[in-house]
């Protein structure tokens, strides 16, 4: 089972892949991939969290980010966490992952759309690929409120 086996896993580009949620084998056999980094989204008291994650990634060599996005309310302070954690990386191959992907695609879709790595319809399309954020509004009031910070 390799990580392209995760729940809701998208290929964005050859070096950055995401997901919901991992099992301990695909994060073990993330350097067999040739994989350098993993960040986290998912908060540790998640019940779909891996028990000591970091430990694992890093026993295999990878970099590991964690910022944990309460799902209920997600802010500013951890877009601009994982925007950080995304540009030091971009040499990097990269996954990314949360619970169902629903972070992870939104937070993406922000990050790459304020770099200009996608247009407003391409960036829908990378949230609307995995879930309606309009079923959510606490996701649907951040994702349109850090689109307006970026025109201002």
């Amino acid at each position: 089972m390799t990580i392209e086996d995760s729940y809701n896993f998208r290929r964005i580009t050859e070096r950055l892949t995401t997901s919901g949620v991992v099992s301990v084998a695909q994060l073990s056999d993330l350097h067999h991939e040739g994989y350098e980094a993993v960040i986290n989204l998912l908060p540790d008291s998640s019940e779909h969290a891996v028990a000591d994650e970091a430990r694992i990634v890093q026993e295999h060599g990878l970099d590991y980010v964690y910022i944990p996005v309460d799902f209920d309310a997600p802010t500013h302070a951890d877009l601009e966490a994982f925007a950080e954690a995304m540009t030091a990386r971009t040499d990097q191959k990269v996954h990314v992952h949360c619970a169902a992907n629903y972070r992870v695609s939104a937070f993406y879709s922000l990050y790459a759309l304020r770099n200009g790595l996608c247009t407003e319809h391409e960036a829908d399309e990378l949230v609307q690929d995995v879930w309606d954020s309009t079923e959510h509004p606490a996701w649907n009031a951040f994702i349109m409120a850090e689109r307006a910070r970026r025109t201002t």
